[in-house]
């Protein structure tokens, strides 16, 4: 089994509508990654504006037996109060997918201020049911949490099968997310990891000069994406890792290195800690664009945070000029907020799964771009 999973929360799209996926471009990177032996595919309620489980029936499952691919699917922790909306969504997905089961279903973005809410409306008790009615095949969840959260967690539910975690080199001895430690608590309790953001939002995919050097005179035409996600799939109790695939491109560069995988060796893995100090060094924003900020909660002043900060980032690090850099925020904040409106009103915090400070660093952000 190739070790690469088919993340679907990243998919071509036809203009800047996140919600308009390019079906003809995912038809033919899942028909490449299913060539090159992949099976796994990652989906979620929210994804895409609620069309990635769309798209997944209309490019993979009205086109495939259903043998020749396994579908993961996610609870919306934040779309329900009560078991029978539960049900209904979980109904509405298997719809949307177009399949009568699930391979894999979570719980979707467990967080430290969400457990109680889980615990309270027996979530787990819910998937687990769904389990032993055939309706899915097995059960985990999906984690932005403390790791003491997620130490209680696997101590209070022993039955799940899987966790799905935020692993990568940056993040490894990171603060907030923790990732090397998460690992090694789900490892203690015998729990396979599902990686996602092993290139942290495409930030390890586009590295700085000197990193990059370190990596090309090593293995001279490998992409930077490549290392990120050779580097958690080289980790031994990782089960499967997640690719948020956007073009052909990048379907063809994950399957060329993942389908005959090779572990780092030892000269790899401390080109990849250099690196790490590195990008730490130049990466103004840790944000992935995971979008929850705004997809979750929504921004009483319409302000698209995750790309408010990519235009950041990419000013500091000079992969863009502050021309064209002030071009593109000008284009991000017609018709939507700046980051100066921000009202402070912290709801976007909440949902984040990297901990950030998003108040703070909105003014970061008007002060670089916004003239008095």
């Amino acid at each position: 089994m190739m070790k690469l999973g088919f993340g679907l929360m990243r998919l071509p799209i036809i203009g800047d509508d996140r919600t308009n996926i390019d079906i003809e471009a995912f038809k033919k990177m899942a028909d490449a990654f299913i060539a090159a032996g992949g099976t796994y595919f990652d989906t979620a309620y929210v994804y895409h504006g609620g069309k990635s489980e769309v798209a997944f029936r209309e490019a993979v499952v009205k086109r495939y037996p259903r043998d020749a691919f396994t579908v993961t699917d996610k609870l919306p922790l934040w779309a329900f109060e009560d078991e029978e909306t539960m049900e209904k969504l979980f109904n509405e997905q298997l719809e949307r997918c177009g399949v009568d089961h699930f391979d894999y279903y979570w719980l979707h973005a467990i967080g430290d201020g969400s457990y109680e809410k889980v615990q309270r409306l027996h979530c787990f008790d819910f998937i687990a049911k769904k389990k032993a009615e055939g309706k899915t095949k097995h059960i985990g969840f999906s984690c932005h949490c403390s790791p003491a959260t997620l130490e209680r967690i696997l101590t209070d539910h022993p039955e799940v099968e899987y966790v799905q975690l935020q692993i990568n080199y940056i993040d490894w001895n990171d603060n907030n997310v923790c990732s090397g430690e998460i690992y090694d608590i789900a490892t203690r309790h015998g729990k396979p990891v599902i990686v996602m953001e092993p290139v942290k939002g495409g930030a390890l995919a586009n590295v700085p000069a000197e990193a990059a050097s370190l990596m090309n005179a090593k293995n001279p035409g490998m992409s930077a994406a490549s290392w990120a996600i050779r580097y958690v799939a080289s980790l031994e109790n990782v089960y499967m890792v997640l690719s948020g695939m956007s073009n052909q491109a990048q379907t063809d560069d994950n399957i060329g290195y993942m389908k005959d995988f090779r572990p780092l060796d030892d000269e790899e893995q401390d080109i990849i800690r250099k690196s790490a100090d590195i990008i730490r060094a130049q990466l103004a924003i840790p944000c992935t664009g995971c979008r929850y900020c705004i997809t979750e909660q929504e921004c009483p002043v319409e302000i698209r945070i995750p790309d408010l900060f990519d235009a950041y980032n990419k000013r500091k690090n000079y992969s863009l000029s502050r021309s064209d850099s002030a071009a593109l925020y000008e284009k991000l904040t017609d018709g939507a907020g700046k980051a100066g409106d921000c009202l402070e009103c912290g709801g976007c915090e909440g949902h984040c799964p990297q901990n950030l400070g998003i108040r703070e660093l909105l003014k970061n952000v008007a002060a670089s771009f916004e003239k008095k």
